[in-house]
């Protein structure tokens, strides 16, 4: 089935969708497309961008974050927690009904209650589950007493010890509340019937070739979402994606390919002037990092890798701004304070100082650390996908100008990542996208006690695994913030990776869409969203 005929079927059940009894109505239908198929819309198993953004429109949390990454009341009205970091309570809305289904029976719907909230999270850590997103929960609740109802809009959490980024982990579209029912209706089949409570319901999903969503006329918010629907199209080439969305049959596209990024951006980042008529840029901070991890215990004695100032010279060696400006139009900012990205309190490079482009320092301690005396295996190898070849050319070529011998080998993105789990490769470009805004969940990617993932490099630092333990126990922000600055300079001064850049959002839009806003965690929002 061709794009066409595909686009064609979304236009006739967007009009079938909402009121079909008043043909000469303009439907205001979101349009954008996700290059790796949705498999699934159970919110247990929503491990991936594409994923979470179609989950979220579907289903509530019982906390949400806001545009400015502030906690915002969601299904819970308000919350409490003790003076120990313990126990969670959590007050719940009493006017929310789960979207009409027929796993209701007649009545097709129910009101939602906290026995709800306790059958979500007690089924996403139950080990026949399965569910990529159990680690939410893992080790800091028990699976009996874990979760209580006190009544039906009164839930508590008891954690094991202190956990203080648990509210952002609420936030995830793991901790999404569904209903028992539907999961009991559909069994294993719930994953393609999703029933939740959110501002979209599923009303069509064409397997591989996209699904459309409709607007919830019962949402329980005051303001019902202005768009009539979403539909989602699977265009695996992005090229192809981008060049609909050039032709108007796509309203939203995101993210920068180095193929037609110049067609849309200055060198700056700025919108071009002969697009500025038909389209719009929507940018901000991303929590993302961009950055080559290295694996010193797959590495050999003798390996040069494994001397401290040689990794800290590659550090020193890379012009961050100029990659930037070359390959991404500026979209990006240097990783010049840590692994934190920009855009949480920890990055400050007034008290975080990391690594600045120094060539000639590069060389001085390339020499320091006998790297060209001939008695060290020089030979390092990049291992990196498709995607981002570029990046790694432009790294490792301002290496090779300092003398380093290295090379590039390109992988599939399943087979990198399997091999980064299994701890095969010395080198490795990967990227570390915040769960939820919180200088831990970076740092959880160096905790030695954690498998891979999130520990792909190995690192195993004693004072560092003190401070983490530390930092999660402590409910003072100021205290807290003073923790992870001291964990950033260990991570910096050890070098388990080479800092390359903190990712910014490029979303586009055609200027017909109204309201779009950005976010730190990179989350396509709707509910707010209209179309002239």
């Amino acid at each position: 089935m061709n794009f066409n005929v595909v686009y064609f079927l979304f236009l006739l059940l967007s009009f079938v969708a909402c009121e079909p009894n008043k043909s000469n109505r303009q439907y205001k239908i979101f349009r954008y497309n996700q290059s790796n198929v949705i498999q699934s819309l159970d919110p247990a198993f929503a491990k991936s961008i594409n994923h979470v953004w179609a989950i979220d429109h579907i289903f509530n949390q019982l906390i949400d974050l806001g545009d400015s990454m502030r906690f915002e009341p969601e299904l819970a009205t308000a919350w409490e927690v003790s003076e120990d970091g313990l126990h969670y309570k959590f007050s719940l809305r009493q006017d929310v009904f789960f979207q009409r289904d027929s796993c209701f029976g007649s009545l097709m719907t129910r009101k939602l209650t906290a026995w709800d909230v306790k059958y979500s999270f007690e089924r996403l850590i139950n080990p026949e589950t399965k569910a990529p997103g159990s680690w939410v929960f893992d080790s800091k609740v028990d699976s009996i007493g874990g979760f209580e109802v006190k009544d039906d809009s009164t839930f508590y959490i008891h954690l094991k010890q202190a956990f203080s980024p648990l509210l952002g982990l609420l936030t995830m579209q793991y901790c999404s509340v569904i209903p028992h029912e539907a999961v009991e209706f559909y069994g294993n089949s719930f994953y393609k019937h999703p029933v939740g409570t959110g501002a979209f319901r599923l009303r069509k999903w064409l397997g591989r070739q996209g699904l459309f969503l409709e607007k919830n006329e019962h949402y329980f918010k005051k303001e019902l979402p202005k768009l009539d629907g979403i539909r989602i199209s699977f265009i695996e080439d992005k090229n192809v994606a981008y060049l609909e969305f050039l032709k108007k049959k796509i309203d939203f596209f995101s993210g920068l390919q180095s193929s037609y990024s110049s067609q849309m951006l200055t060198k700056e980042g700025a919108m071009r002037e002969d697009r500025k008529n038909e389209f719009q840029l929507i940018s901000q901070n991303y929590l993302n990092t961009e950055y080559i991890g290295i694996n010193v215990a797959s590495l050999h004695e003798n390996h040069c890798l494994r001397k401290l100032k040689v990794r800290q010279a590659l550090n020193y060696a890379i012009d961050r701004k100029k990659l930037l400006t070359t390959l991404r139009n500026s979209v990006g900012t240097e990783a010049i304070c840590g692994f934190a990205a920009r855009g949480l309190p920890v990055c400050d490079t007034a008290i975080v100082k990391g690594y600045s482009y120094q060539p000639i320092l590069a060389k001085r301690l390339l020499n320091e650390a006998g790297y060209f005396s001939g008695k060290l295996d020089q030979k390092i190898v990049v291992h990196t996908n498709k995607e981002y070849a570029d990046v790694i050319q432009f790294v490792t070529r301002q290496w090779q100008e300092l003398g380093v011998d290295v090379k590039i080998e390109l992988q599939e993105t399943s087979s990198l990542r399997e091999q980064m789990k299994q701890g095969k490769l010395p080198l490795f470009r990967a990227s570390w996208v915040a769960d939820y805004p919180s200088e831990e969940n970076f740092f959880t990617v160096f905790y030695s006690k954690n498998p891979a993932p999130p520990n792909y490099t190995r690192f195993s630092h004693p004072e560092y695994d003190r401070l983490y333990e530390e930092l999660i126990r402590e409910t003072d922000q100021k205290l807290g913030l003073q923790i992870a600055q001291k964990m950033e300079n260990i991570i910096i001064s050890e070098s388990p990776v080479i800092f390359l850049f903190y990712d910014q959002s490029a979303w586009f839009s055609s200027k017909r869409i109204l309201n779009i806003a950005s976010n730190p965690i990179n989350l396509l929002k709707l509910e707010k969203v209209d179309i002239k």
